[in-house]
């Protein structure tokens, strides 16, 4: 059983600034909140017993995985590919701007390109597929706790977007 947890609240506060453009924004730590709500996320009876927390390499969900760590005495491994969605999926960093109309773009249509066309955004497919490739050689665990992004949570489940700190169950 999977259990993916959203990462809790970032601090977006310095946005833009030092070390926090660009691809920058990845390092923004979590809130006072966000801190809060990863320790009540780990007293989930749900999360008891977990063989193994698998966590996506972006500060928000490292620092939120080392909570969950800590508090149910579970050891912490990286998958780089359960990463935040992508504005262009060729891994180039895009402006504030063009990644918010390729959000707005992946957002009117669902996460699916049109019929015929080709976008520069990762698809909610593409996420998926690309989850279940970082995932699958923890199948044969019993529990994985598996701290990422909410529009990766929500293209594996099916479902709505989580809150921070929500808990998605997938078998």
């Amino acid at each position: 059983m999977f259990y993916f947890v959203r990462h809790g609240e970032p601090d977006y506060s310095e946005r833009n600034t030092k070390i926090y453009r660009d691809f920058g924004v990845n390092l923004a730590p979590l809130t006072e909140s966000g801190i809060w709500k990863a320790k009540e996320t780990a007293k989930d009876i749900r999360l008891q017993n977990a063989d193994v927390i698998v966590s996506s390499p972006y500060t928000r969900a490292l620092q939120t995985a080392a909570i969950l760590s800590k508090e149910l005495r579970v050891e912490i491994r990286v998958e780089t590919d359960l990463h935040e969605w992508l504005a262009n999926k060729d891994y180039i960093y895009e402006s504030d701007e063009t990644a918010n109309q390729s959000y707005q773009e992946y957002s009117r249509n669902s996460g699916a390109y049109p019929q015929g066309e080709e976008q520069i955004w990762e698809s909610s497919a593409m996420m998926k597929e690309r989850a279940f490739n970082a995932l699958e050689k923890y199948r044969t665990y019993d529990k994985v706790i598996v701290v990422c992004h909410g529009m990766l949570i929500q293209a594996v489940s099916g479902g709505e977007h989580p809150g921070f700190g929500e808990i998605v169950e997938y078998r």
